[in-house]
């Protein structure tokens, strides 16, 4: 787990962090430079896949990749966001008690941390995200 009070960290509980997943990155790309001024960069998440990464005044501000899982795979291209939490696995754990669904299991993804896909009741989805833990040298 993370210290509290890191101030590099966005709050537990609060949207951390937006992503595009498309099956043409190229296009969307072309086409959110043009209309928001985003410049590109990218960060090789082997094995999963490139990371484009939006970049407004010299920020990363969102992200985008490949679809990855079976849901993302069989979906149009959409936007997923992640919450920041503490401790993924303990919250995918009581997703189906409160009625949702887990749509993609934890997993840790390399630079991220470690993230799932989970949807509500009412079938509306979000990514849980926790930032790897960096252990005392």
């Amino acid at each position: 787990m993370r210290k509290q009070g890191n101030p590099t960290m966005p709050p537990i509980g609060t949207f951390d962090w937006t992503k595009l997943l498309a099956s043409d990155q190229a296009k969307s790309n072309e086409f959110f430079s043009k209309l928001l001024g985003w410049n590109r960069g990218l960060a090789d998440m082997e094995p999963m896949s490139i990371l484009t990464l939006f970049r407004l005044t010299g920020k990363d501000i969102a992200g985008m990749t490949d679809p990855l899982t079976d849901y993302t795979k069989n979906h149009a291209p959409f936007w997923s966001t992640y919450i920041e939490v503490d401790d993924v696995d303990a919250l995918a754990a009581n997703v189906e008690n409160l009625g949702g669904q887990i749509v993609a299991p934890p997993q840790d993804v390399p630079a991220m941390g470690r993230v799932c896909m989970i949807s509500d009741p009412a079938g509306s989805s979000v990514c849980l995200m926790a930032p790897p833990t960096l252990s005392a040298s």
